[in-house]
């Protein structure tokens, strides 16, 4: 049987909340103060302990100060004087959970579910210890730098991996938020689990809630067979929510009510499902501004933002472009079974490089370079210039139209000419925004010499948003090939 402890003051709570907690066939320890519940855990370590924060000699955080129990049993805050500041600094500590008084039971049975989960007195499996970066060549799990930016980012993951915490991360396209994921499950108690990773703006609006979900044969046109959704497939690992800002509105709604709740239901099903599945949420854009603009909800955006990490863009760690592009360099070397080496110009070209595809860019910029490279060494040849980064915000505005008539004219302001020899576009007046859109995309997809990636960071859209106009403008009768 898995043994809880109530740690509390109030007693009439107290004692509400242990007769809750036996009603689920768990044996209960009671204390009302730091000293009572040290000697609790010392008389019988507890499976689990639900603790309150303010006590009558100290701050229920002291307890993390015994390792012991912060490796051997889940900590659970419940109280009714939680801050976000303390929540955080809780989690941090080891804490697995956080509940807000008064408790709603559907919380509180997703918590003793967990629990309950575990082998009685089998001490959960601790994750490993990350090592200091510098100690492995600045690699940092599947992370490589060593950059103070970078080592802001290892010392979050080393913090918050150990736990069950809802992490947000933020970052540009190409930062490598899906690795830190990673990194976070790797280091995580749930590392034996499975991680699924899902794009939610690469999966079709109509389809979402029945991939995350699941749903019952016959719940619709074509369900031939029951189909478990991503919830159920991550079930005791993590569950990696990628772009979280394309998912429609109706559907953050009822991913918020599993947040809450730890409890689904497949679309065309009345039974919910209690789902163990750890949270880690990822947005290319700045998660207020998509509040702003109706892309996220902000009662979603609270309970995601638990544990936020936010991922520099490359060109404010290029130092740690060289050990990146040897990484890769190295990868794709032993792939192939040829190994080459940067001489000294490409190395400096690399460092010398805005990067504005981040990451990702520079790791397609090393493959196409050892491609390119006639023997063991590569030069700068076959990498982008420095003045490549980015289209002049003047070669993508239109050239002056031409002059309107009568009080148009002064009316008009004027347009910014384009320096001799910068590539321009000409708007008509009187060109739809779709037109405009199109003309915009085809000539910066030319100017970056039909890298996408690059043409995607220069319009300032996701990879997958050029991949949707290009593929529309492929299907219309005019489009260009």
């Amino acid at each position: 049987m898995n043994h809880v402890l109530i740690v509390d003051d109030d007693t009439d709570s107290a004692t509400t909340l242990r007769e809750l907690v036996r009603a689920d066939r768990f044996s209960v320890a009671v204390a009302h103060t730091l000293r009572d519940a040290r000697r609790q855990i010392a008389l019988q370590p507890p499976d689990l302990v639900l603790l309150d924060l303010q006590l009558p000699d100290g701050n229920g955080l002291d307890l993390f100060s015994d390792p012991q129990l912060v490796n051997d049993s889940d900590i659970v805050l419940v109280t009714g004087h939680a801050s976000l500041d303390t929540s955080i600094e809780a989690m941090r500590r080891g804490a697995a959970d956080y509940l807000v008084k008064p408790i709603a039971m559907k919380q509180l049975q997703r918590v003793l579910t967990r629990c309950s989960a575990r082998p009685a007195n089998e001490a959960a499996p601790a994750a490993p210890t990350p090592r200091d970066p510098t100690a492995e060549g600045g690699r940092f799990g599947l992370l490589w730098g060593q950059t103070p930016a970078m080592r802001r980012v290892y010392e979050q993951i080393h913090r918050v991996a150990p736990t069950s915490v809802t992490v947000f991360i933020t970052g540009e396209s190409g930062t490598g938020k899906e690795v830190v994921a990673q990194t976070v499950h790797a280091f995580s108690r749930r590392q034996s689990g499975p991680f699924l990773a899902v794009n939610c703006g690469a999966i079709s609006p109509n389809l979402m809630e029945s991939e995350i979900f699941g749903h019952e044969k016959g719940s619709f046109t074509g369900a031939d067979r029951q189909h478990l959704g991503f919830f159920e497939r991550a079930c005791g690992g993590t569950l990696f929510l990628d772009e979280i800002t394309e998912m429609p509105p109706d559907l953050q709604v009822k991913l918020l009510r599993v947040l809450e709740t730890g409890r689904f239901m497949r679309v065309g099903s009345t039974q919910s499902i209690q789902t163990d599945v750890r949270i880690i949420a990822a947005t290319n854009r700045a998660p207020h501004e998509a509040v702003a603009q109706g892309k996220l909800r902000e009662d979603l955006l609270y309970r995601l933002n638990v544990f936020p990490i936010e991922l520099p863009p490359l060109r404010d760690r290029l130092d740690d472009v060289p050990l990146l592009a040897r990484h890769f360099l190295e990868d794709i070397s032993r792939r192939e079974g040829t190994a080459r080496r940067f001489d000294e110009s490409a190395l400096r070209r690399l460092v010398t490089y805005p990067w504005p595809g981040n990451v990702r860019e520079l790791r397609n910029a090393v493959h196409r370079a050892y491609v390119m490279a006639d023997g063991e060494s590569i030069d700068a040849q076959w990498l982008p210039a420095p003045d490549a980064g980015a289209v002049p915000m003047a070669a993508l505005e239109p050239a002056r139209p031409p002059a309107l008539p009568g009080p148009a004219a002064r009316a008009a302001a004027p347009a910014t000419p384009v320096p001799d020899g910068v590539p321009a576009i000409t708007l008509p007046v009187g060109v739809s925004m779709a037109q405009a859109e199109r003309l915009l995309i085809q000539a910066t997809l030319q100017q970056c010499q039909q890298q996408k990636e690059r043409t995607a960071a220069v319009l300032g859209i996701s990879l997958k948003t050029l991949y949707n106009r290009l593929k529309e403008y492929a299907g219309e009768p005019s489009a260009r090939h």
